[in-house]
């Protein structure tokens, strides 16, 4: 098994798209294009992919965020591993990653929310040393 990590790059598109499916999210491969390229132009965003004999098996995507209230963290927005390469520690890899990309940036704290119907990824970011802070829920608006 060869597996490591590398940035992701937009011939990466299709890939992140197939993968995030599996959670089911259904972004087109041109609507992940473009937030791919957004995310790679900007200093404070990460986007890193786990491969596997030269396959995309895994991404994340973390940021940089600033709250009066909380201070400075990274969050990881995103993490996807392929359900078939699950538990081959792909999944901590990438969010080793992101936390030593934090720790270039000066950021001592790296957080993520999880759907609460993700109870497998619960079990895994708990293992992996995070701690449960809160519930809550999320709300949108169109503008």
């Amino acid at each position: 098994m060869n597996l490591h990590l590398r940035t992701l790059t937009l011939t990466d598109t299709e890939a992140i798209t197939n993968l995030s499916s599996q959670l089911g999210y259904q972004a087109s491969v041109a609507e992940t294009n473009v937030w791919l390229q957004e995310i790679l132009a900007s200093k404070d965003h990460c986007a890193f992919g786990a491969v596997l004999d030269d396959k995309l098996v895994g991404w994340v995507h973390g940021f940089y965020t600033l709250h009066l209230e909380s201070g400075a963290f990274v969050e990881i927005g995103g993490l996807v591993v392929d359900e078939n390469c699950r538990r081959t520690g792909a999944g901590r890899m990438l969010v080793e990653q992101v936390r030593a990309w934090a720790g270039q940036k000066g950021i001592g704290k790296v957080r993520v929310r999880c759907n609460t119907r993700r109870t497998d990824s619960h079990t895994f970011y708990k293992v992996i040393g995070f701690e449960e802070l809160k519930e809550q829920k999320v709300f949108s608006i169109l503008c």
